[in-house]
C-alpha cells in the first residue's frame, strides 16, 4: 500500500497505479487521493514478486513526475514515494513480507539513489519502528541533517536526500486502518488538542496515532489517526474518544471516513457495538456463512503457511482434518489400483464400496476443515463480546458456551469420520494391490493422528464448557474411538512390519 506525495494531479496518480500493475501478477484495488493532503495511496495485491516489481517500477515513475521541492500538502511527507507498506494478507508469513521489504529498499536505493529506512516490523533500529521518528523534520529536516547526524543514517542508499524524490520509508507491517474525523470547526488549535488526548504516544488510546489538521475548503478541522491494530483498539472506540473530547470545546463531529481498504470485521465491530447486539457470532452475517459454505479450498502452499502465521486459525483442528483428508485419499488412490485387476477380482464389489465411502469420507473431512476454522473463529468473536452489565455478560457467557460446545462436536465429528476411513484402509491393506500396501498403511497412520489430534482437541475444548453431561459424553466418545483406533493401528503396523 505505497503512499506517495501527490493528490492534486489525477494524470500523475493513474501513472503510478499503472506502474504499480504493470507486471503480470499484481493487481490494483483500491487508489485514493486526497488534495489538502496532497497524498495519495494506491493498494495492491498479487503475487509477492510481481507485487515487489511493480513498486520498484513505481517508484520510478514518481522521481520522474513529483518534486518535494514544489511540494505542499497538510499531511507529514519525507519522499516522492513516501512510505512503502508490505502487508501479508494470504498464503504469505510475517516474516516473508520482511525479508521482501528489505529486497525492494536495497533495490530502491541502489536503482534510483534514493536513501531508506526501515521501519515498523523491518526496523534494524528499534525507534525505527515508529514511522513518525523516520520522518520526524520531513523532507526539509532530513536534508538538512541526514549528512552530519550519525542517526539519520539510512539502511540503504547514500547519506544524501536525492534532491526531488527526497527520502522513503519501507517496511512489512500489519493491517492499519487511516480513519478521518471531520469536525464542525475551522479552529487547528481544537484537532490538535484532540489529536494529542487520543494518540497513544501522549498518554491516550492504545494502537492509535494521530494528528490534528485544518481542511480549508471544507471550512473543517480533521482528526487524523491511524489506527495499528484495530482488533486492541477498533473503529468505534476511537471515534468515541474524539467526539467526547470534541464535546469538551463544545464542538460537534461533521462525519468520519477511512481511507483506503478496510477488514469487513473492524466494521462488523462497529455494527455490534452500536446495536448493541446481545449473543451476536460473526457467523450470523450471510456473506461470512456463504463464503465459509462456498469458497474454494486454499492451493497447499497456501494452507501450510497460513499454518505456520503466527494466528489462531487454522490450527490443529483443521490440520488434523486434512491428515483425515489425505488418509482417504489414499485410500481411493489404492482402490483406484486394485479395481479391475485380476488377483483381485473376487473382492470387486467390495472394492467399489469402499472406493464411494471413502470418497464421501474425504469430502466430508474437507468440509470439517472449514468447519473447523468458522466454529473457533465464533468462539474467539464471542469472547470479544461487550461486559458492560450483567445483561452483556450473561449473553456473552451463553454465547461462549454455545461457541465452545461447537468446536467441540466439529472434532468430534472428525474422529468419528477419521475412524471409518482407518477400518477401510485395514481391509486394503488386506485385499488391495500388494504394491500399494504401504500406501495404505500411510494413510491408516495418518487417520490415526487424525483421531489423536481430534481426541486432544476435545480435551483441550471440554475444560472451559459448563454443560457437565456433554463434556462427559464428547470425552467418552473420543476414547472409545482412540481406543478402537489404536487396535486397528497395531494390527496394520504388525502385519506390515512383519512382511
Amino acid at each position: 500500500m505505497p503512499n506517495f506525495s501527490e493528490g492534486r494531479r489525477p494524470e500523475v496518480v493513474q501513472a503510478l497505479a499503472a506502474a504499480l500493475t504493470s507486471v503480470p501478477g499484481a493487481a490494483l484495488l483500491d487508489s485514493t487521493m486526497d488534495p489538502a493532503h496532497n497524498r495519495c495511496v494506491i493498494s495492491v495485491a498479487g503475487d509477492p514478486k510481481a507485487v515487489s516489481k511493480g513498486i520498484i517500477t513505481a517508484v520510478g515513475k514518481a522521481v520522474e513526475l513529483i518534486d518535494l521541492r514544489h511540494h505542499e500538502g497538510q499531511h507529514p511527507r519525507m519522499g516522492a514515494t513516501d512510505v512503502i507498506p508490505l502487508i501479508p494478507i494470504s498464503g504469505i508469513t510475517m516474516e516473508e513480507c520482511v525479508a521482501l521489504s528489505v529486497e525492494v529498499a536495497e533495490k530502491i536505493a541502489e536503482r534510483y539513489g534514493i536513501p531508506i529506512y526501515l521501519y515498523e516490523q523491518s526496523a534494524r533500529i528499534p525507534e525505527r519502528r515508529d514511522l513518525a521518528v523516520v520522518r520526524r523534520g520531513e523532507f526539509e529536516g532530513i536534508r538538512a541533517e541526514i549528512e552530519t547526524d550519525p542517526r539519520r543514517k539510512p539502511d540503504f542508499g547514500p547519506c544524501k536526500v536525492h534532491p526531488s524524490a527526497g527520502a522513503t520509508a519501507v517496511g512489512a507491517r500489519y493491517t492499519l486502518i487511516a480513519f478521518n474525523v471531520y469536525l464542525q470547526t475551522a479552529d487547528k488549535k481544537v484537532a490538535q488538542a484532540i489529536a494529542k488526548e487520543v494518540r497513544f504516544s501522549s498518554g491516550g488510546l492504545q494502537h492509535v496515532k494521530a494528528l490534528g489538521f485544518q481542511i480549508g475548503h471544507r471550512k473543517q478541522v480533521q482528526v487524523s489517526m491511524n489506527l495499528i491494530n484495530y482488533e486492541e483498539t477498533p473503529i468505534f472506540k476511537a471515534f468515541d474518544r474524539v467526539r467526547a473530547e470534541a464535546e469538551c470545546f463544545g464542538v460537534s463531529v461533521a462525519s468520519s471516513e477511512i481511507v483506503g481498504l478496510v477488514p469487513q470485521a473492524a466494521l462488523d465491530a462497529c455494527a455490534v457495538h452500536y446495536l448493541k447486539l446481545e449473543g451476536f457470532s460473526y457467523n450470523q452475517i450471510l456473506e461470512n456463512r456463504l463464503k465459509a459454505m462456498l469458497h474454494s479450498d486454499p492451493g497447499l502452499e497456501e494452507f501450510i503457511a497460513n499454518v505456520a502465521a503466527p494466528e489462531a486459525l487454522p490450527g490443529g483442528g483443521s490440520v488434523v482434518a486434512l491428515a483425515g483428508a489425505l488418509a482417504a485419499a489414499l485410500g481411493e488412490m489404492v482402490v483406484g489400483l486394485t479395481d479391475g485387476k485380476y488377483q483381485c477380482r473376487e473382492s470387486e464389489t467390495q472394492v467399489g464400496e469402499l472406493h464411494a465411502n471413502l470418497a464421501d469420507a474425504r469430502k466430508k473431512l474437507q468440509e470439517l476443515i472449514r468447519e473447523d476454522c468458522a466454529a473457533y473463529q465464533a468462539a474467539i468473536d464471542a469472547r470479544k463480546l461487550p461486559m458492560e452489565n450483567k445483561r452483556q455478560m450473561t449473553a456473552r457467557r451463553q454465547a461462549i458456551e454455545q461457541t465452545m460446545r461447537s468446536a467441540t462436536e466439529t472434532p468430534v465429528r472428525t474422529a468419528q469420520a477419521a475412524l471409518s476411513v482407518l477400518e477401510m484402509l485395514q481391509c486394503l491393506v488386506n485385499i488391495g494391490n500388494r504394491n500399494a500396501r504401504s500406501d495404505a498403511a500411510t494413510g491408516a497412520q495418518l487417520a490415526y493422528a487424525a483421531i489423536k489430534g481430534s481426541q486432544y482437541a476435545v480435551l483441550s475444548n471440554i475444560s472451559g464448557i459448563q454443560d457437565e453431561n456433554f463434556s462427559r459424553h464428547c470425552r467418552e466418545e473420543c476414547f472409545q474411538i482412540a481406543l478402537k483406533a489404536r487396535e486397528l493401528i497395531q494390527s496394520i503396523d504388525a502385519q506390515m512390519t512383519s512382511l
